[in-house]
């Protein structure tokens, strides 16, 4: 059957990078057996780009955004100007308990108008504009006894607009879980939220979930947490999901209940996946598992963080009990939106399958901003372009720390099989907190990310900063190493070492008589970390994409949204290390011994005078997060980016 337009013969024919190029290319031109209806969809940018067929052969593109950015339209489709979204915002974190209980985070609110779904809420009209996306963070642990923070609200809304409005869709954090006081109290509770956090013992009263839906909408953006009936054993509620609330727990039990499951939508791409679980309980005897959506579990010494870009609960976390031990409640997830649309008719084969699968340049690429599995449809083995990021760093606590390393970077190309092969993608490292009463805390190891047999090291630890005894600590090695943490007593206390051909070694920390200046900035996939002196390190320089992936329709905001992040000439850079924290002047981060930025999506560091927080990376960069430069107790280091992996082939 021919192809039909409703274009010129110069519009249809234009390398515009699109799938309808892709379309035009392979069966207009008669390369292919399968018919296409070219009818053009939306003109519009922002996101990561994620093509896709639905049956009856309905092409989909969908732009997904796992940090903030803008989605713009510049042009209005032949198949009308509804859209439709994902909105999930950050889920809350876990309680905390020096005792022998603690509830769930909630997830984070779900709202969705995807025909079908049943939270769909009614259409959407857009028109030739720019909408602003917010993601939510997720609610960040505590370190002493108490609720759970909650996370962060996720909104979409055309420029300007003000909230409330029919077209400002918002999602409202989850809210923290409770936790165990002696004596009847409402820190016992749950915290409201998009979706309620899970309650904890109390020894004088009942103590009740967060309430979900808060604040209302129609159709509900979320669940209550679990409720504790009064009794003489210790147990916990977990968080409330989008897709359930989580169950009760009573006196009889000392078993801690799991987080409410979220919600299963395909919108990213065609295959259904969740998001938005509450985060389970920890209790007495037994810990809550995590619901179905990013959910973390109730945790020992290291409870379970809500999944990044899921809006997952954090699981809660007790010191005390057979189950408990040092440690810190589970963070909450940070949200996602996401937006598609129908841009074209058709059946058509594709040589594989797996990820966000976007078409520029005469290539096919598979983007996967989290795990999952690349399958190879053609009949026989496929060569291909990869690029793999593992996860960024956590920078250090304590004042003057270190930041954190980028994760590993590795590009190449390569044969691969029929077979399926798993896709890893690394988490980000977390930050360390910062405690007047304590010595601090070193950040954690960005997670490995791994493809096509080509496993990438996750990026090192920045080393905790102090002024006293106990001394500062050496930045931890990684993809890129860790810078080193700032001490006035001791040192210097060098970076991490890198792996080499995946990334740089960290920036030394300031060394005595520096005034405990700063920390060392982390090591870049394109340049080591630079010392600290009185002022804190620059994160090291990361690195740009290689052209094939540099799809214009993907490339960031200044503030993120798009496939990596800017950098000192263009766009698409990743890897950058987190700039250190100071006393008075912090690094920047992915910055280089130029200084300008922060680049790469890298964190910066935080001050102590002014008071300033550390800044965490921006997801799927791979860029290490900011080092700690204050006291107080809610400062602390940042936590690193997600990593990425990229496929590319011959369409």
């Amino acid at each position: 059957m021919g192809a039909k337009s409703s274009r010129n013969t110069t519009q249809n024919n234009r390398s515009d990078g699109h799938l309808l190029e892709y379309f035009r290319n392979t069966f207009v031109r008669g390369g292919g057996a399968s018919s296409v209806n070219i009818v053009q969809g939306l003109t519009a940018t922002g996101g990561v780009i994620s093509d896709y067929n639905t049956p009856p052969g309905a092409i989909y593109r969908a732009h997904i955004f796992t940090s903030s950015g803008t989605f713009s339209v510049s042009a209005l489709g032949d198949y009308g100007s509804n859209i439709e979204y994902l909105v999930v915002a950050g889920g809350g974190a876990g309680g905390y308990s020096a005792s022998n209980s603690a509830g769930g985070g909630g997830a984070g609110g779900f709202r969705t108008n995807l025909s079908g779904h049943p939270l769909a809420g009614s259409s959407y009209p857009v028109g030739i504009s720019t909408y602003t996306v917010t993601i939510g963070s997720g609610g960040a642990s505590q370190q002493s006894a108490s609720q759970g923070a909650s996370g962060g609200a996720s909104n979409f809304y055309p420029t300007p607009v003000s909230y409330p409005s029919p077209t400002y869709i918002r999602a409202d954090g989850g809210g923290g879980g409770g936790y165990q006081n002696d004596s009847a109290s409402p820190v016992n509770n749950g915290v409201a939220g998009g979706s309620g956090g899970g309650a904890a013992w109390s020894n004088g009263a009942p103590s009740s979930g967060g309430s979900g839906n808060t604040p209302p909408y129609s159709p509900s953006q979320g669940n209550r947490g679990g409720n504790f009936t009064y009794g003489p054993n210790a147990a916990a509620g977990g968080g409330g999901g989008a897709g359930a609330a989580a169950a009760d727990v009573s006196g009889a039990t000392q078993n801690a209940s799991n987080g409410g499951d979220g919600s299963p939508i395909a919108i990213e791409t065609a295959t259904a996946k969740y998001y938005a679980g509450g985060g389970g309980g920890q209790g007495y005897s037994a810990n809550g598992s995590g619901g179905q959506g990013g959910g973390g579990s109730g945790g020992t010494s290291t409870p379970g963080n809500g999944t990044y870009a899921t809006g997952g609960g954090g699981g809660g976390h007790s010191a005390g009990g057979p189950v408990g031990g040092p440690g810190n409640p589970g963070n909450g997830g940070s949200g996602i939106v996401v937006v598609r649309y129908q841009i074209a008719q058709l059946t058509a084969t594709a040589k594989a399958t797996g990820g966000a699968i976007s078409y520029y340049g005469g290539k096919t690429i598979h983007t996967f901003t989290s795990t999952g599995t690349f399958a190879n449809t053609s009949p026989g083995p496929l060569s291909v372009e990869y690029v793999v990021v593992a996860g960024g760093g956590g920078g250090g606590g304590k004042n003057t720390g270190g930041g954190g390393g980028a994760g590993g970077y590795l590009t190449g190309t390569t044969t691969c099989p029929t077979s399926p092969v798993t896709i890893t993608v690394g988490a980000g490292g977390v930050g360390g907190p910062s405690n007047p009463s304590s010595s601090g805390t070193q950040g954690t190891s960005g997670g490995l990310s791994g493809a096509l047999s080509v496993p990438v090291t996750g990026g090192g630890y920045g080393g905790k900063g102090v002024t006293a005894t106990p001394n500062a600590a050496p930045g931890g090695p990684g993809g890129s190493g860790g810078g080193g943490g700032g001490d006035d007593t001791g040192g210097p206390y060098p970076g991490g070492p890198a792996v080499p051909g995946q990334g740089n070694v960290g920036g030394a920390g300031a060394a005595p008589g520096a005034n405990a200046g700063g920390g060392g900035g982390a090591g870049g996939a394109g340049q080591a970390g630079q010392p600290g002196t009185p002022r804190g390190g620059h994160g090291g320089l990361g690195i740009q994409l290689p052209a094939t992936f540099q799809n214009p329709v993907s490339a960031p905001s200044p503030t993120g949204g798009g496939l990596g992040m800017p950098g000192p000439s263009g766009s698409y850079w990743v890897a950058g290390g987190g700039g250190a924290g100071a006393n008075t002047n912090p690094g920047l981060g992915g910055s280089g011994p130029g200084g300008g930025g922060p680049y790469a999506g890298a964190g910066s560091g935080g001050a102590g005078n002014p008071a300033s927080q550390a800044t965490a990376a921006i997801q799927n960069t791979g860029s290490g997060g900011g080092g700690c430069g204050g006291y107080e107790p809610t400062f602390g280091g940042a936590n690193g980016g997600s990593g990425i992996v990229l496929i590319a082939y011959p369409s």
